[in-house]
């Protein structure tokens, strides 16, 4: 019995840690976690290839693929499926919707990957990973993870937009609002002293109030 329960303990990754490593085999060859050193990386899971919800995500996400590129970012899809199984899916989503999908898809059958990810929950399907996505910055740090259920695709806008806002925080030192986008204010970090707040409205920005401040970049 104990051991039937400890079947059912799921590890999850955590924020701003070092991501869970990988080696897997993939359409585009053998990838490992080391390869994406020194570029930001979304690997996102589906449960299974030739679905319809998992087909229109995988077709967002090739179409953004450049868009992605550009803010030095790459792509990486995960199924429980067989690398024959992603190669047929690939091959028919061109055939069908004649969309290339230009980015790798791990192979992973004995759910390694999915497991140490956190990505089965047993309340959804034991041999499925749900829709989640992960993140991870040019160093190899979890920066930020999402899950979906099984019956409702993903926004990719979401994702293209996160890692910006992400890469400009890292860069500037600030915080973004919601929904923030390219060119919009960002927020100032709050004050951390009762000096620092008697100052703050002084220094410039635009302040609702001393932890409350806005500016360009």
């Amino acid at each position: 019995m104990e051991n039937a329960n400890e079947e059912q303990v799921i590890q999850f990754p955590r924020l701003n840690e070092p991501a869970p490593a990988f080696s897997a085999v993939t359409t585009h060859g053998l990838k490992t976690n080391q390869d994406y050193l020194g570029k930001w990386l979304v690997l996102f899971s589906h449960p299974a290839d030739f679905t319809p919800v998992c087909t229109t995500e995988f077709i967002a996400f090739a179409k953004r693929a450049d868009e992605f590129k550009a803010i030095n970012t790459e792509l990486l899809g995960l199924s429980i499926d067989s690398h024959y199984s992603h190669l047929a899916w690939t091959r028919n989503i061109k055939e069908k919707f004649d969309i290339d999908i230009p980015f790798p898809i791990i192979a992973d059958l004995d759910m390694k990957v999915a497991k140490s990810y956190g990505m089965i929950h047993p309340g959804a399907a034991d041999t499925s990973a749900v829709r989640a996505t992960f993140i991870i910055d040019d160093k190899g740090i979890l920066r930020a993870m999402v899950y979906y259920p099984m019956s409702n695709g993903r926004s990719i806008d979401e994702f293209v937009r996160l890692v910006k806002a992400l890469q400009t925080s890292d860069a500037n030192g600030v915080a973004t609002p919601e929904n923030w986008q390219p060119g919009d204010k960002v927020i100032v970090p709050p004050p951390a002293t009762t000096e620092d707040a008697e100052a703050r409205l002084k220094e410039g920005y635009e302040c609702t109030d001393w932890y409350f401040c806005k500016k360009e970049l």
